[in-house]
């Protein structure tokens, strides 16, 4: 039984590795746009806009509504 939890605790930093892997191949190309500063700054708009999008569209989906502080 403990060599079944040892195997089940090994999946989270599976996970991990893949996710990281996944992001660091998917930015790596967009790196050498961050040398110059107009194409850094146009790709940080983009960047923010389309996290911009993705965070109201699941609101939009999912019915949240913004709380006051």
């Amino acid at each position: 039984m403990g060599d079944l939890w040892n195997t089940v605790s090994k999946y989270p930093r599976f996970l991990a590795g893949v996710m990281l892997g996944v992001i660091l191949n998917g930015f790596s190309p967009l790196m050498p746009l961050f040398k110059r500063p107009v194409t850094a700054i146009a790709l940080t708009a983009m960047l923010i806009a389309l996290l911009s999008f993705f965070v109201f569209t699941l609101k939009a989906m999912l019915g949240i509504e913004a709380t006051e502080l």
